[in-house]
């Protein structure tokens, strides 16, 4: 096994995430990579999440602040340089959640933190989040990233995203503040350069191998300033507008869905489905079945149905309840 360490001091959401989806591609057959960067001031949403109803958009980017969207799933997280961000990538066969969770709990221990993992992608210590985790795969090649908050604004950062009351409430709090910690609250000395630090030692701790550095020259310039370009358009971020006439949404096992519909003399003529779920797949399938049907409650109830071969049939019954409040 070979393990992998790339750091870096660039703070540009959309280079540090570009960077990220070159070494997913980098990755060797037997390597781990642990990714260690920080964004300043930026918004990250989750790959199928609507940025405008996530995020106050206008306020962030007045303060100079930037907007991205990442490959995975799950909702909008805040950065800043009071947050160190990870990320593990490895082929199938070495990707590890277990092993992958236990570098950051043996790192958080190392300040004298004792951390849990909770429910489908936060990591807590003494009941409240201070890592919130989320998971892409494209073939063979896997990654799982998140937050490590140590010294975050957290002014900022209930300024600036809008969770849902029904999101907030299924966490049994009613602001976003109540729900993390910083990590400097339970342990004054720790630094995100401490941290990182931690990290690493964690990461070799837990894997049982000696760990390499990857320096930055490595990576392709080309391919990763093409990636950059992407990551900062407008089109990859925000998407295209969208002008819905009718919508629906509502908290589902999966997580947060919101359903948009263009429809034109009872036809829906576009469909757009967005989501705070982990599994980043199924939307467009969704979207694909409702676009060029009668914008009736029983034909969207039966197209739904039709996917029963690729989708979970109870959770097909849960859309298929949520759609029928556009009819209400």
């Amino acid at each position: 096994m070979t393990l992998t360490v790339y750091q870096t001091t660039e703070t540009n959401p959309w280079r540090n995430l570009a960077a990220e989806e070159l070494l997913l591609t980098m990755v060797q057959p037997g390597q781990v990579i642990l990714y260690l960067w920080q964004n300043d001031n930026t918004v990250v949403v989750g790959r199928n999440q609507n940025a405008w109803r996530e995020c106050n958009v206008d306020l962030l980017e007045q303060d100079g602040g930037r907007l991205a969207r990442r490959l995975s799933g799950g909702g909008a997280v805040y950065h800043d340089m009071g947050n160190q961000n990870f990320t593990f990538i490895a082929r199938k066969a070495k990707y590890d959640l277990a092993k992958q969770t236990e570098v950051i709990r043996l790192a958080a221990r190392q300040f004298g933190i004792e951390a849990v993992r909770s429910g489908r992608n936060d990591i807590l210590a003494e009941g409240r989040k201070f890592s919130g985790n989320a998971f892409y795969r494209a073939g063979d090649f896997y990654y799982h990233h998140g937050t490590i908050l140590m010294n975050s604004d957290m002014q900022k950062l209930g300024k600036y995203l809008n969770p849902s009351p029904e999101k907030l409430a299924g966490k049994g709090v009613t602001s976003v503040q109540a729900r993390v910690v910083n990590l400097c609250q339970l342990a004054p000395q720790i630094t995100p350069q401490a941290m990182q630090s931690a990290l690493v030692k964690a990461f070799g701790s837990v894997y049982g191998a000696p760990v390499q550095t990857l320096a930055s020259t490595a990576l392709p310039a080309q391919k990763w300033n093409k990636l950059t370009e992407k990551h900062a358009s407008a089109q990859w971020r925000m998407g295209k507008p969208f002008a819905y006439t009718a919508r629906v949404g509502g908290r589902l096992s999966v997580g947060e869905v919101e359903i948009l519909l263009q429809a034109r003399e009872g036809k829906i003529e576009e469909a757009k489905v967005f989501t705070d779920a982990m599994d980043t797949d199924w939307t467009e399938i969704v979207a694909a079945a409702l676009q060029g049907i009668k914008l009736d409650e029983k034909v969207i109830e039966a197209s739904l149905a039709c996917l029963s071969k690729q989708m979970d049939g109870d959770f097909l019954q849960e859309l298929a309840r949520l759609t029928k409040r556009l009819f209400v």
